[in-house]
């Protein structure tokens, strides 16, 4: 299997800069598992998106697209969880 390249947005990566360092460790950790299985257990497909998927990380949330055609993981979004979804 081919491993997926990840792109991490902007606004991703300043979200991610504002967490406690555990938390930070832990969302990267994420984000690398991503490369290897897009789809991971315990992902959910968004309803009203075509391939736009989020995964729990403890109490905060990632949003991102899978592009399969390019093999292509791009992280839109990372925050706590009561904030993620609500914005988008």
């Amino acid at each position: 299997m081919s491993r997926y390249r990840v792109e991490v947005a902007r606004r991703a990566v300043k979200a991610i800069a504002r967490l406690p360092r555990q938390d930070q460790q832990r969302i990267r950790a994420a984000i690398e598992l991503l490369s290897h299985e897009p789809r991971p257990p315990g992902c959910t497909k968004l309803t009203g998106e075509d391939s736009v998927y989020r995964v729990r990380i403890g109490n905060y949330r990632m949003l991102y697209e899978v592009v399969d055609e390019r093999l292509v993981v791009h992280v839109v979004r990372v925050g706590h969880r009561r904030d993620v979804c609500r914005e988008r």
